[in-house]
């Protein structure tokens, strides 16, 4: 699933290349998401311009002249730059948002089953008087890594009511957001913490080193591109590099950097998860 630096990426990359440009259209040729854009979006976008884009943990929010089209990639969406002149749209190309002579390209190969819908992937329109940050999906989102209120004290003082392991508790996204699978086993390898330490029973101290970490691993992803394991690309058709210099995400039984003892592979939650067991301690 696309993180935040896959998230943030697509967002700079479609503000480069159309941001302050006017909506000339939209085509939609799939509305099987969980919340889906609305047939008639062409009409209700043509003439608009995009006046920026932000971004709440995993969700884009547009904002139009006179509403917003607020999206999420679900497990394997893409949003390219293409020219719709020349690109001719191929199977699981689900929407263009039109601008002149280029166009953002919605791309998402998860398959459908009959009478199934995409489980996150999320593309509608908000009239203007409508707030996009009062959404259920995004008004309950935990802290943004980066901002000044992500902070051990309150992590510590929010985790205090969970026994969860410290890396399932990380994933629901209520305490933070946009640290999915890949960086939530890097930060915690490089702040020394098991993924198995219950969440009430981490020190203040021990947080601060992880509330730094998922920063400076955060950073390094976005620096690198992103993570592409199976789709992901950016905004400008670009894959991102971060796993190559991944600690321990992928690698089961190679020597850990630290100490040289192979790394551990468990699976939580339904989710991998790779850790050193000698450097990481509960």
């Amino acid at each position: 699933m696309p993180e935040l630096p896959e998230v943030e990426i697509t967002r700079l990359g479609i503000l480069k290349r159309v941001g302050g440009r006017r909506c000339t259209g939209a085509v939609v040729r799939e509305t099987r998401f969980r919340k889906s854009a609305p047939t008639n979006l062409s009409d209700l976008l043509t003439g608009q311009r995009l006046r920026t884009i932000e971004r709440r943990g995993k969700y884009l929010i547009w904002y139009f002249d006179q509403g917003y089209i607020v999206s999420h990639l679900g497990m394997s969406g893409v949003m390219r730059i293409v020219d719709p002149k020349t690109t001719e749209p191929v199977k699981h190309d689900h929407i263009d948002i039109l601008f002149g002579d280029l166009a953002v390209r919605y791309h998402d190969p998860r398959p459908l089953r009959a009478g199934a819908r995409r489980g996150s992937a999320f593309v509608i329109w908000l009239p203007e008087s409508q707030d996009p940050y009062e959404l259920p999906e995004i008004a309950k989102l935990g802290e943004e890594p980066f901002s000044d209120s992500f902070t051990a004290s309150r992590l510590h003082a929010a985790l205090t009511n969970t026994s969860l392991p410290i890396k399932e508790a990380m994933l629901t996204g209520k305490y933070v957001v946009g640290v999915g699978n890949i960086y939530c086993s890097e930060s915690l390898f490089k702040a020394r913490i098991s993924p198995l330490t219950p969440a009430n029973k981490i020190s203040k101290e021990r947080l601060e080193r992880l509330v730094t970490a998922i920063r400076e691993v955060l950073t390094l992803s976005l620096k690198e591109g992103g993570s592409t394991l199976k789709d992901f690309v950016s905004a400008e058709g670009e894959q991102g590099y971060f796993t190559l210099n991944a600690k321990v995400y992928g690698k089961e039984g190679k020597p850990c950097a630290n100490c040289g003892r192979p790394i551990k592979k468990i699976i939580q939650n339904g989710r991998a998860t790779y850790y050193c067991s000698n450097c990481q301690r509960r």
